[in-house]
């Protein structure tokens, strides 16, 4: 496999994916998860902002189904959205959602991949990201777990040593080509990540410390621990 240096003055190349393709079943009700509001406004458009002011350079590219494009661009227009972005149809899967997102991608330089209904990443979280996958060039932010954690062995289970695993959250962030080599592979449903898709070539993966309040608005619950974040 060809390794792809970046150089300080390439890193300066940086994209992100947001990716909002989730109908938000497990949340309740008609309206996807990503356009539930919090605050008075909808939770994408906090995420875009984040990264907005993160890196004012930033290339934002939106993987939206292309039923939900329209209501997007309108709740856009109600809200006065002035966060430059692109719109990307979304996939049947994340997978594919990522894969028609890194289409509008251009190395060489770094690309991260966010989930668009996580909008309370720190800016310092995403700067170690980028600044660490420049050497890296593969890289996820991770948690500590403090619940204790048992593993399931048919009817039986057993505590496992909670010091050996971590919560990964995104962005995950990559050097641009080594990305597009990875989901040039077929789909797995052993993907469950970004991470899984590049670790699938023999690509190691670097950690570095996340943030415990970029949580993903997944349940109802999810929403009041969002509201009251605010």
């Amino acid at each position: 496999m060809r390794e792809t240096l970046i150089h300080p003055e390439e890193a300066l190349n940086q994209f992100v994916i947001i990716v909002a393709g989730g109908k938000g079943l497990r949340m309740g009700g008609d309206l996807p998860k990503q356009f539930l509001t919090i605050g008075g406004e909808p939770v994408l458009m906090r995420t875009l902002e984040v990264f907005r002011r993160y890196d004012e350079a930033l290339h934002i590219i939106v993987t939206l189904p292309e039923e939900l494009q329209l209501y997007w661009l309108q709740l856009c227009d109600k809200h006065r959205f002035g966060v430059d972005h692109t719109i990307v149809a979304g996939g049947e899967t994340r997978f594919h959602s990522v894969r028609n997102g890194l289409a509008a991608v251009e190395g060489p330089g770094l690309v991260g991949v966010h989930d668009g209904v996580r909008p309370f990443v720190a800016a310092d979280v995403i700067r170690r990201c980028y600044e660490a996958a420049a050497e890296h060039r593969a890289v996820v932010p991770v948690v500590e777990v403090f619940e204790t954690l048992r593993h399931l062995q048919g009817d039986a289970s057993e505590t496992v040593p909670r010091a050996d695993y971590r919560l990964v959250q995104t962005p995950q962030v990559f050097d641009i080509d080594l990305l597009k080599q990875a989901y040039e592979q077929d789909y797995s449903p052993r993907f469950t990540d970004d991470a899984s898709v590049v670790e699938a070539l023999g690509v190691p993966v670097h950690l570095v410390a996340g943030n415990r309040e970029n949580i993903k608005l997944t349940t109802p619950f999810d929403l009041k621990v969002g509201q009251a974040l605010l």
